[in-house]
């Protein structure tokens, strides 16, 4: 039998991405958190690639700073190298990518929450959870210490019957050799959630002294770094650069020689793999025709010899492994420190939550991160503050905080996998919002801070800063509309850009709107009245050439809008609803969806069948407010 351990407003279980945003967000809005992992040294672990960032991945980090969480201040306070991706392309994709320095992120990290006052942490392997009136009211460790709460977060990550896989070798254990958790697994089962079985792997980390760099390409950071924190204004972060090598011939030729024994194909492995994150014999099967594949070579600290091999994640036995590192220029004697391994774990269906992220099957149940068929700790983090804010807000009576797919990438990755589930770990993609142009980089902040102001994770003086900066703004671009200027004063400056001259007097805002011309050019002839950081400069520019663009989108989401506005009642009975096709009828009772948005995003749901809905539920509300 148990004992009872004490009482908590919310209960975290698992401190990786998704656990840590989950219980400071949840501390922070004023509710007493227990957060409870299995080792307190593995809090925010990177058990793959030392980075935070990329396409997509770097939007997410900068939302989850924007409403108040800690990743993006945590990454900038450890990173080794900062680099901006795909510059030569327009805002909507630039994409912010650090190298971290591992141990210093997590230790980092752990002395953050250490010092949270609402916030209580605890080495313990949670078994059970406690349920009472069809609720969630608590956890049960294997010491048999009850805690009880008001609602549970759980971010298990891949440690949910988690076995590792090399080769013919196979063992239960969570990442790097850490416990599994597989009384949860079994408990979560029991109480009927659907649970699904998915993979992923990580590549051989290498000794530094062993590589030989002058036979690979350096990839330095950025001159001058930008950073995921609207808080943080300047580093002294010393850079560390990654170096390029290639596959060869004879790398390709050690794998199709070893497949037989590769788990992928031997059929050992039961678990769905990333697609979007392939291990390299994967890679060498599906691109038979390509000769070479990019890897990087990329420095796990400051204080460690351990270089990780990127885009070579791998389940070959150990000794394949090494021979298949040594075919890589530059590493012809190289020393593998740690072999590569696939992961197989338990994962819920993640149709099985509501869009707040909490359980359907069991109320005062919330799921974050790897738990809920992702994979990535940007994906994780971004759930993980949702689920930690959405907890705070039923122990508080609040409504839930729910993101739509025009606010944020956020939005776009739980309305994905809350309404059209997945059948692999999920993993978040530019292609994947359809308003790209709104959801970009640079205005995560004029997107959701005044939504984490509003909860009480940002503080008055970051919002005061906050409404400072969209004020000078919209100031300038005011003042730039009324500036006119006449052809003899501009014209030298279009000639010398390479712009065709004006006949006519213009405002400064239309010449602006020029492709070759930029707001330092405009600010040379014409400076602004009121100081504007270079982040203010941007947004003035970036609204002013893609004016068009976004109003477009705008006008798109005020649409969309219009049907997330439409409620669906939690109670409907879908048998009722007459003249819609069988298989929108299962999968609507499925999904139980919140809104007629999220209904018409359903795959198998079609047009016609929202329209016969909008009927229905028209009838449905008259009767429902006569009282019938």
């Amino acid at each position: 039998m148990g004992y009872a351990a004490g009482s908590f407003d919310v209960v975290v279980v698992g401190a990786g991405h998704a656990g840590c945003e989950a219980a400071l967000a949840a501390a922070r809005m004023g509710c007493r958190t227990l957060m409870v992992t299995i080792n307190l040294d593995m809090i925010a672990f990177m058990p793959c690639n030392p980075s935070i960032g990329g396409p997509a991945k770097g939007h997410v980090v900068r939302e989850v700073d924007a409403l108040g969480g800690e990743m993006g201040r945590n990454i900038d306070k450890t990173f080794i190298q900062m680099r901006m991706l795909n510059t030569g392309k327009g805002p909507a994709v630039h994409a912010l990518r650090a190298q971290a320095d591992k141990f210093l992120y997590q230790h980092t990290m752990k002395e953050t929450m250490e010092k949270e006052p609402n916030l209580t942490m605890l080495q313990g392997m949670v078994e059970e959870l406690i349920v009472e009136d069809g609720q969630c009211v608590g956890v049960i460790t294997k010491t048999g210490a009850e805690y009880r709460a008001k609602a549970v977060v759980v971010t298990t990550g891949t440690y949910l019957r988690g076995k590792i896989i090399m080769g013919e070798l196979m063992y239960e254990s969570g990442p790097n050799n850490q416990q599994p958790s597989v009384k949860l697994s079994e408990n979560l089962r029991d109480l009927g959630f659907d649970l699904i079985r998915f993979k992923t792997g990580t590549p051989p980390r290498v000794h530094k002294d062993t590589i030989d760099f002058s036979q690979t390409e350096i990839q330095p950071g950025d001159a001058k770094p930008k950073f995921f924190s609207y808080e943080t204004k300047s580093s002294d972060n010393e850079q560390l650069p990654c170096w390029l090598t290639y596959t060869s011939e004879e790398t390709h030729k050690i794998i199709q020689d070893n497949l037989h024994r590769a788990p992928m194909f031997s059929g050992v492995i039961e678990g769905t793999g990333p697609r979007y994150c392939p291990s390299i014999e994967d890679k060498i099967v599906r691109f038979s025709d390509k000769p070479k594949h990019q890897i990087f070579l990329e420095p796990e600290g400051k204080n460690t010899s351990e270089y990780y091999v990127q885009g070579f994640s791998t389940s070959m036995p150990e000794e394949v492994q090494l021979k298949m590192l040594r075919t890589l220029p530059g590493l012809q004697n190289v020393q593998m420190m740690r072999t590569g391994y696939a992961i197989e774990y338990d994962a819920i269906v993640p149709t099985q939550l509501w869009p707040s992220l909490e359980t359907k099957r069991l109320p005062g149940l919330f799921t974050a991160g790897q738990i809920n068929g992702t994979s990535g700790y940007e994906e994780a983090a971004g759930q993980g503050i949702m689920a930690g804010i959405n907890a705070a807000r039923k122990v508080q009576g609040k409504e839930a905080v729910i993101l739509d797919r025009s606010q944020g990438y956020i939005g776009v990755l739980i309305d994905d996998l809350v309404t059209k589930g997945t059948n692999e770990p999920y993993r978040l993609l530019t292609s994947r919002a359809e308003y790209r142009l709104l959801l970009r980089h640079d205005n995560a902040d004029l997107r959701l801070t005044p939504i984490g102001y509003e909860i009480g994770l940002i503080t008055q003086e970051r919002y005061d800063r906050f409404i400072d900066k969209k004020h000078k703004v919209e100031q300038e671009i005011e003042r730039l509309k009324a500036a006119k200027v006449r052809p003899s004063e501009i014209n030298p400056l279009l000639e010398s850009v390479g712009s065709a001259p004006i006949q006519d007097g213009s405002n400064l805002l239309t010449i602006l709107r020029r492709p070759e011309v930029t707001y330092a050019h405009i600010s040379s002839l014409s400076p602004s009245d009121v100081e504007l950081d270079e982040e203010m400069q941007e947004q003035v520019e970036i609204q002013i050439k893609y004016a068009g663009y976004i109003e477009k989108q705008l006008l798109h989401v005020e649409k969309l809008q219009k049907m997330e506005k439409k409620k669906i009642p939690e109670n409907i009975n879908y048998e009722d609803v007459q003249g819609i096709a069988t298989e929108a009828r299962q999968k609507l009772a499925k999904i139980r969806p919140i809104s007629i948005g999220q209904a018409s995003r359903i795959s198998g749901v079609t047009p016609a069948d929202i329209s016969i809905l909008l009927v229905y539920l028209e009838h449905y509300n008259r009767v429902t407010a006569a009282g019938g």
